[in-house]
């Protein structure tokens, strides 16, 4: 592996901040918006402290400048794969490709909810605050302040639950996810580079007209199974 020069981790930071400047103005843009259509429809809505419409632009507007600073930075660095680590970085797409293709609906559901637990949590909290929030609302014997702590306590429950849920899925799939995603990055290089000699050792032997004799991919494995 090359290591990396300053114009590199200067373009690399360069397309972070462009993510993270895209995530505020995407992001900002939708808080704005809901942020103004609630204080113009929601006498609730009006009667929460500016710090509180402050806190829900913050929860909105800081993970989206965050994840995607995060995948412009990703794509950044897939700009700058070349030689064998691109060719395997390539095949190994296509082979999760053809993996998902090959699960079941539950299966998919599984695997999906396994890769962005995150996520679930994350937007099951909100989902649950807002709900909860609906629900409660209604209740004309309640104070305001009562509303809001009854709410975020509804929402605190279900995002437990959540928790647990998660939890639960990550204990049954350990097993599974550390066979399938054991690393072995340093053999499919080698594998690629060893593909890569044997063609072209074949393209010189047809251009000088001379056979050469050449190894399958199989042999080339075996000599590498026990590492």
């Amino acid at each position: 592996m090359k290591p990396l020069t300053d114009q590199q981790l200067r373009d690399h930071a360069a397309a972070s901040r462009r993510g993270a400047l895209e995530g505020f103005l995407g992001s900002g843009g939708v808080a704005l918006a809901a942020s103004l259509y609630a204080q113009r429809v929601s006498p609730s809505y009006r009667r929460l402290p500016p710090s509180l419409k402050t806190l829900a632009g913050i929860i909105l507007i800081a993970p989206c400048i965050s994840i995607q600073a995060e995948r412009r930075g990703l794509e950044y660095d897939k700009t700058q794969w070349e030689g064998e680590a691109l060719r395997v970085m390539d095949e190994k797409v296509l082979v999760e490709e053809r993996r998902w293709l090959g699960l079941s609906l539950k299966e998919k559901i599984e695997d999906w909810s396994s890769r962005h637990q995150y996520t679930i949590i994350l937007g099951g909290w909100a989902a649950s605050l807002g709900i909860a929030a609906a629900i409660i609302s209604r209740q004309r014997y309640q104070t305001y302040a009562q509303k809001i702590v009854q709410a975020r306590m509804w929402a605190q429950g279900l995002t437990v639950g959540l928790l647990i849920g998660a939890g639960a899925l990550t204990h049954s799939n350990r097993a599974k996810r550390a066979i399938d995603h054991e690393d072995h990055s340093w053999r499919d290089l080698l594998e690629q580079q060893e593909r890569d000699r044997i063609l072209a050792e074949k393209e010189k032997a047809v251009s000088v007209g001379v056979p050469v004799p050449t190894a399958g991919r199989e042999a080339f494995s075996a000599r590498y199974s026990e590492s």
